[in-house]
C-alpha cells in the first residue's frame, strides 16, 4: 500500500518527541551512539542489497558519476544547509529563541531535507516499497526523541510537514511510473541503493559524504537506459 512508509514515519516521530518529552536529557549518550550504529549498519544492508540489482553496473556508474558533477556544479548540498540556516536564523530572530518554533523549524528540516526522503518515497511511489521509509521512519524517531529532550514539544509538529512531503513525492512518483520501463525502475533502484550506501557510511560517521549532490543520478539512470539500453 503507497503512504504506509510515510505513515509509519510520521507515527514514530510522534512516538520519539513523546518518548523524548519524557525522559528529558536522562537518556544516556552511549545508548543514542550504539542505536543510531545499529540504524547506520541495517542501512548499509538495504543498500548493497539494492544496488546488486542492476543488470549492467555502468548505468549506475555513469549517474553516479555525472549526477554527482552536476550536483556538485549547482550546489545541492550546500543549497540545502544554506536553506537550513537562513530558516534557523530568521526563526531565532523572529520568535526571540522560542523553543517551540526552533524545534518545529529544526526537526523538519531534519527529517525532509535529505536524500533518504527523496529516495524513500520515490520508491514508495514506484512499487510499493517501503524499505527505505522505515528505515527513516527509525532514524527520525530517535533523532526526534533527541530534539524534543531538548527543542520540547514543537518537534512533534514537524510530523505535518513529513506527511505532506513525502506524500507529495511519493504522488509524483506513482504518476511518473507510467512513463517508465521496468528496466529504468531497476537501474533507478540500483542507483539509488549506491545513495543509500553513501547514507550508511555518513551515519556512521565514517566519512562525511555529500549524498545529496548525487540527487540528479536518479533522474540520469532512467534517461541513460532509454538511450542506451537494449
Amino acid at each position: 500500500m503507497r503512504g504506509l512508509g510515510t505513515a509509519v514515519n510520521v507515527a514514530t516521530v510522534l512516538v520519539g518527541t513523546a518518548v523524548g518529552l519524557l525522559l528529558g536529557r536522562r537518556l544516556p549518550e552511549r545508548v543514542r551512539t550504539t542505536v543510531l550504529s545499529g540504524v547506520g549498519l541495517v542501512v548499509l544492508v538495504i543498500g548493497f542489497d539494492e544496488a546488486r540489482v542492476t543488470r549492467n553496473v555502468i548505468f549506475p556508474l555513469v549517474a553516479i558519476v555525472l549526477g554527482g558533477l552536476i550536483g556538485e556544479l549547482i550546489d545541492i548540498e550546500g543549497r540545502l544547509e544554506r536553506l537550513g540556516e537562513r530558516l534557523r536564523s530568521r526563526v531565532a530572530a523572529g520568535a526571540q529563541h522560542d523553543r517551540f518554533v526552533e524545534g518545529f523549524v529544526t526537526a523538519s528540516l531534519v527529517f525532509c531535507v535529505g536524500p533518504l526522503t527523496v529516495l524513500g518515497s520515490v520508491q514508495d511511489g514506484l512499487h510499493a516499497d517501503h524499505q527505505l521509509l522505515f528505515v527513516k521512519a527509525g532514524l527520525d524517531g530517535l533523532v526526534a526523541l533527541i530534539l524534543a529532550s531538548t527543542l520540547g514539544w514543537g518537534v512533534g509538529l514537524s510530523a505535518v510537514v513529513i506527511a505532506v512531503l513525502q506524500g507529495a513525492l511519493t504522488v509524483f512518483a506513482a504518476v511518473v511510473d507510467r512513463v517508465l520501463t521496468d528496466r529504468m525502475v531497476l537501474e533507478m533502484t540500483a542507483t539509488g541503493g549506491v545513495m543509500v550506501i553513501g547514507i550508511g557510511v555518513r551515519v556512521l560517521e565514517l566519512r562525511a559524504m555529500r549524498v545529496a549532490s548525487f540527487l540528479p543520478a536518479l533522474v540520469i539512470a532512467p534517461v541513460a537506459v532509454g538511450l542506451f539500453a537494449r
